[in-house]
């Protein structure tokens, strides 16, 4: 399958997170790693037109919180609806398992043992500061630890996070394709009935 893991930043962070807020928030930066070819790609928010071409393409686009944050903020440079892309919220089955919701980094540092390097609100004050490449930086190790959780997960089925009582707990997690999603092959049937027809603007 041809696979996404991305995340985005943005320049500020005075917006609400209800849909008129999203509408209000500017790309800095978004990262991609490509499972395609294995490279980390970075766009910035003029050269946004070439990250499209890539979503439309996926045979599945992942993150963490993008159905409420990263492909609605998205959407504010897109002609058509990311939100049709064929996608996996990771932090869906977490709460769908839990009841709750985790921070990423609570899950890196269970599961992983790994942290972020920084937080959202230190990527726009990085931003503020013209100081563009940590920026980039930061967002590329967000994709990376998403990228190793996803990967975890779908291997062992499973995820880490530690209770109020600093114990270590698991929770079942099922990262899988749906087992009707086709991969989106250049050329085939799949490929001519694939995302990229219906989340195009007619």
């Amino acid at each position: 399958m041809s696979e996404l893991v991305f995340d985005i930043e943005t320049q500020t962070a005075d917006f609400g997170f209800d849909e008129a807020g999203l509408k209000k928030a500017r790309v800095s930066v978004v990262v991609v790693y490509d499972y395609a070819d294995g490279q980390y790609k970075t766009f910035m928010e003029e050269n946004l037109a070439e990250l499209w071409p890539l979503f439309e393409k996926a045979d599945r686009v992942i993150g963490y919180n993008i159905v409420h944050f990263d492909l609605p903020v998205l959407n504010n440079y897109y002609s058509g609806n990311l939100l049709k892309l064929p996608n996996l919220d990771l932090i869906i089955p977490v709460k769908e398992a839990l009841g709750f919701r985790l921070k990423l980094n609570d899950i890196a540092k269970a599961t992983l043992k790994i942290e972020k390097s920084a937080d959202g609100l230190q990527a726009v004050k990085w931003w503020a500061e013209g100081n563009v490449e940590d920026n980039k930086k930061y967002c590329a190790q967000d994709v990376r630890v998403t990228k190793e959780i996803y990967e975890f997960g779908r291997k062992n089925k499973q995820l880490f996070y530690s209770n109020l009582q600093g114990a270590l707990m698991p929770f079942p997690v099922n990262f899988e394709p749906p087992a009707d999603v086709a991969p989106n092959t250049p050329g085939t049937a799949a490929a001519a009935s694939s995302n990229i027809n219906l989340t195009l603007p007619l």
